[in-house]
């Protein structure tokens, strides 16, 4: 709802025509903003009240012009009512486009979000990662899907968006995608990102996310044992592709990198370190920061049992890493296979380094990791 709205008549000294007269407008403000519009008659700036905005005098003249102003006053104001009724807010501009029939077009929230989304995905590999545009895919497809449930709609005018649009969309999260909290609060950041870019573009004026606060909650996830790195070290499978997730698991283990730097290396990223052993040197995508990582005998094992791989050789890569999709489901099959109790995922490698190391290399461990109480956690196994 506006705060303010005003509207005043003037005359344009400034354009004042050959026979003398000057073009009467009418000025719209609303909250502060003004928009003038040509009200379409002229009038000597002799015969104009300025402090009264109207003409002066009893003649049929003024008073015709005076009937006509009014007249067209009630018009803005009808409009205004009518706009507030629909709209909510309404801003001089469109006000303005109401009364002069080019009224702003609509813009809809799908097109908006799939040009957002076709954006970040030209600069995949550049400004974002492939899985930051497949988070994107995924709001889009959620956010769609409420519209359906909630509009019975395909689409919804962006100015129609709420704050009780986005309550609306948090509930449906939880309760009928049944995301977690920490789920549900991902996708409505997404969306907020979509909302910010509408705002900065001045296709809203007004936040919906204003009174809406939701937080992450701290997950407690557990750590791989070092007893249960090694049964899955010793097991054997009878499917290669089960033995190769393994190995590439447990490589990620024995060094602490993430998926998506593991399936990034190649023979340039190992080189001798300054102790004279053998070392990673690489850049994390996820934080965009180069890292040195010290190889342990066991990491440099399956590094060697990979080099002759057809894929490792044709793509220059040290292992021939599957998506992450289906390195997490063939993990899945692993831990059932062997028996490990708690699920665990491709993403929970990286905290087992902190539970073991060798002891020859924990200090620079320790540097390059910044673990805390590192070296009260570190074994032998050399």
């Amino acid at each position: 709802m506006n705060k303010t709205f005003n509207l005043l008549f003037f005359i344009k000294k400034n354009k004042i025509r050959t026979n003398g007269t000057a073009p009467i407008y009418l000025r719209i403000t609303i909250d502060g903003k003004a928009a003038d519009i040509a009200a379409k008659r002229y009038i000597d700036p002799q015969k104009w009240d300025v402090k009264a905005h109207k003409a002066v005098g009893n003649s049929q003249e003024a008073k015709t012009l005076n009937i006509y102003l009014k007249t067209l006053e009630q018009q803005v104001y009808d409009s205004h009512y009518q706009m507030l009724k629909e709209e909510d807010f309404v801003t001089s501009e469109s006000l303005k486009s109401k009364l002069l029939g080019t009224d702003i077009s609509t813009r809809m929230l799908i097109p908006i979000f799939q040009d957002h989304n076709d954006k970040v995905e030209a600069l995949v590999g550049q400004d974002f990662a492939p899985g930051t545009l497949e988070r994107y895919k995924t709001s889009l497809k959620h956010t769609q899907e409420f519209i359906i449930w909630k509009y019975k709609t395909s689409d919804i005018d962006i100015t129609k968006i709420d704050h009780a649009f986005i309550m609306d969309y948090d509930f449906w999260l939880r309760s009928v995608r049944k995301c977690a909290n920490n789920t549900a609060v991902k996708y409505i950041k997404n969306f907020k990102k979509i909302i910010r870019l509408c705002m900065a573009n001045g296709w809203l004026s007004k936040d919906p996310f204003l009174g809406y606060k939701a937080k992450l909650k701290a997950i407690e996830r557990p750590y791989l044992t070092k007893e249960e790195i090694q049964t899955i070290y010793e097991k054997e499978f009878a499917s290669d592709r089960l033995n190769q997730v393994r190995d590439i698991f447990l490589f990620s283990c024995y060094t602490g990198l993430a998926y998506i730097d593991v399936k990034k290396l190649s023979k340039s990223h190992v080189n001798l370190g300054i102790d004279g052993d053998k070392w990673i040197f690489t850049h994390r995508q996820k934080t965009d920061t180069s890292t040195r990582v010290p190889l342990l005998p066991l990491a440099q094992e399956l590094i060697l049992k990979y080099e002759d791989h057809p894929e490792c050789v044709n793509s220059n890569v040290l292992f021939p890493v599957l998506s992450n999709q289906k390195m997490n489901s063939y993990l899945k099959e692993i831990v059932n296979r062997v028996d490990i109790s708690h699920r665990k995922t491709y993403i929970r490698h990286d905290c087992y380094i902190v539970q073991w190391c060798s002891n020859r290399k924990c200090k620079q461990n320790a540097r390059s990791y910044q673990y805390k109480n590192h070296s009260a956690l570190c074994e032998d196994l050399g």
